[in-house]
């Protein structure tokens, strides 16, 4: 079918797997954003279920075959840059960022709310 193969149909699952390089670190730092935002459930499990194909088939695909001599370095290059670079790290700057972003705007508007009820000035 595809190239010529009637077994190439696994190609079509390494098309989220090149997607995920431009467009992944955005959606995991919505995602992170959304976390910090929401407490729950949902929001983790889409934190978990948003990567699972790409980074689930592109760790595939670095492991499989079994039979074939795996090197460590890059083994740990991939860990390092797929999954921590542009899977966990947009994440967590999400989440870190929108928390450091609401816990100095509740600060600010706890002191300058005080401050101006004492004044009589309005917010």
């Amino acid at each position: 079918m595809m190239f010529g193969y009637s077994d190439d149909w696994w190609v079509l699952f390494l098309y989220p797997v090149v997607l995920w390089v431009p467009f992944g670190p955005f959606l995991m730092g919505a995602a992170g954003a959304w976390c910090a935002v929401r407490p729950g459930l949902r929001p983790r499990l889409w934190s978990v279920l948003l990567p699972l194909v790409p980074v689930g088939v592109s760790a595939a695909v670095m492991i499989l075959p079994l039979d074939q001599e795996k090197r460590t370095e890059d083994l740990v290059g991939y860990a390092a840059v797929y999954i921590g670079g542009i899977t966990v790290l947009p994440w967590l700057l999400g989440y870190g960022t929108t928390r450091l972003v609401r816990a100095v705007r509740g600060r600010r508007r706890g002191v300058s709310g005080k401050g101006s009820q004492e004044h009589g000035q309005p917010r």
